[in-house]
């Protein structure tokens, strides 16, 4: 399906009955990585997984920040008039989350925030290196938003009441201090490390998460 917001059309994805629940992919990534975890979660939500902008099916625009892409969203709610909606976002998707809420708090009744980031400097510095390697060959401004955003202090994350779960992997991108300190400056959030994954494994194509976001969104 598709939706005019923002001045570029979204493309996205709806399943099941109940409560809306926002699905929000990665960076490079598009709504098909979550179609095992929508498999199961339409049996207890509505869900609607969405290609971001520059992503999947969605429009090619030369904007390329997370502030927009949170407008987008945004935008997305307001048009379908979603009530009591909750998300759960992956990596960029995360980023999304956590901006939007910061500028509309009102906006979700839960988050689930999977291997999250507030700066470029939680990479840890191997990965972030093989990141600018990979912009200097390619020029793909993807890479150049990584390597730039986003840039929210932890002083802002104090004024998000929303419960929130941030999931994080064993051998993620980023260190494993960083979830830690994300989950510290929120008043209500917890922070789950699932063993054995990396930064995507858990996500991408595997409903390995689907225990842990179902017992918390329920």
């Amino acid at each position: 399906m598709e939706i005019n917001v923002n001045n570029i059309t979204l493309n996205y994805l709806v399943k099941g009955n109940g409560n809306p629940l926002i699905l929000l992919h990665g960076n490079g990534e598009d709504l098909q990585i979550f179609d095992k975890l929508v498999s199961k979660l339409e049996k207890q939500f509505t869900v609607y997984a969405i290609d971001s902008r520059n992503h999947g099916a969605s429009t090619r625009t030369e904007d390329f920040t997370y502030e927009t892409m949170a407008e987008d969203i945004h935008q997305f709610i307001e048009k379908l008039e979603l009530k009591h909606v909750s998300v759960i976002g992956f990596s960029d998707g995360a980023i999304i989350s956590l901006l939007l809420t910061l500028k509309y708090p009102q906006t979700f009744n839960r988050m689930v925030l999977l291997g999250v980031n507030l700066k470029p400097s939680d990479f840890k510095l191997d990965i972030y290196n093989s990141i600018a390697e990979e912009y200097e060959k390619t020029q793909d401004p993807l890479f150049k938003m990584m390597l730039e955003q986003p840039n929210i202090e932890l002083d802002d994350l104090k004024e998000i009441n929303t419960p929130t779960l941030v999931i994080g992997a064993e051998d993620d991108l980023y260190y494993e201090d960083s979830f830690q300190n994300i989950v510290n400056a929120m008043p209500n959030a917890v922070l789950k490390i699932i063993k054995g994954h990396d930064h995507g494994s858990y996500v991408v194509n595997n409903d390995v998460l689907y225990p842990y976001v179902a017992e918390f969104l329920q």
